[in-house]
C-alpha cells in the first residue's frame, strides 16, 4: 500500500482503499455478496490471493467485518464501509457519463454481466411459473442458465430442472451494450442479440430486469 506521507484525508483514504481491485470488492459487497466465491464471481479476473489480500486490507481499515457463517467465512461492510457507497456511485456515474462506450472494442467478460442481471431481476414482473433462460454467447464454450422464480433467482452452469422456454443467443458486445444502456433492446437485437422462444415471453424478457444501475446516465456531449 502506497505511503504518501501527507496529512490530507484524501491521501490517507487513498492509502487505505485506493489499491487496484479494492473498490470493486466494495462494489460487490454493496450489491449483496457475502462469501468469497460470490465476490469473485463479480470480479473474475482477480486472483484468489489478491482477493484475500484486498479483503484483509478492508478488514484492517475497519471497512469490512469478517465472521464465520454456516458454510465458512462471510464478509459484510461496516458503517465505515457502507459510507463508501457514495464513492462507488460517483465513480460509476462519472465513468458512464465521461468514458467512451464502445462495447465492441472493449475487453469484456460475460460473468459480471450475468451476475449483475441475476441480482437486478424484478420478481414481481416474472411469469408465475418458474422457468430457465438459456444464454448462448458467442465465444463461450458452455451455455449459462438463469433460473427465474419469484422466490429465487440463480445463475447456473446447468439447467436445475425447470422448463427452458427462452434461449438468448448473443454476441457479448451486443448484450453488454443493451445492459449498460448504450442502446435499447431493439437496437441490440439488430447488432447480435436474439431471443428465441414463445413470442409473449420473448417480448416480456427485457422487462424482467431493472437494467444496470447506471444505465440511465446519459453520456456527456462531446465537443
Amino acid at each position: 500500500m502506497a505511503d504518501y506521507g501527507q496529512f490530507c484525508s484524501v491521501a490517507r483514504a487513498h492509502e487505505a482503499i485506493g489499491g487496484r481491485w479494492t473498490l470493486l470488492v466494495v462494489r460487490e459487497l454493496l450489491c449483496g455478496s457475502r462469501r468469497f466465491n460470490d465476490i469473485r464471481r463479480g470480479i473474475p479476473r482477480i486472483s484468489r490471493t489478491m482477493l484475500s489480500e484486498r479483503l484483509q486490507a478492508l478488514v484492517q481499515a475497519g471497512a469490512v467485518s469478517r465472521m464465520e457463517g454456516e458454510h465458512g467465512p462471510e464478509y459484510a461492510l461496516t458503517e465505515a464501509g457502507r459510507e463508501l457507497m457514495g464513492i462507488v456511485s460517483a465513480l460509476g456515474t462519472w465513468g458512464q457519463r465521461w468514458l467512451p462506450r464502445h462495447a465492441a472494442d472493449e475487453d469484456l467478460d460475460l460473468e459480471p454481466v450475468l451476475v449483475d442481471m441475476q441480482r437486478r431481476v424484478r420478481p414481481e414482473a416474472l411469469p408465475k411459473e418458474p422457468l430457465v433462460v438459456r444464454f448462448e454467447v458467442e465465444g463461450q464454450r458452455q451455455p449459462r442458465f438463469l433460473l427465474l422464480k419469484e422466490a429465487e433467482v440463480s445463475l447456473c452452469t446447468q439447467n436445475p430442472g425447470f422448463p427452458e422456454p427462452l434461449r438468448i443467443r448473443a454476441r457479448l458486445p451486443a448484450l453488454v451494450a443493451w445492459w449498460r444502456g448504450d442502446v435499447n433492446f431493439a437496437e441490440a437485437q439488430r447488432t447480435g442479440l436474439t431471443v428465441e422462444g414463445p413470442r409473449e415471453l420473448a417480448k416480456a424478457f427485457p422487462h424482467w430486469f431493472e437494467r444496470y444501475l447506471f444505465a440511465e446516465v446519459e453520456p456527456a456531449a462531446r465537443p
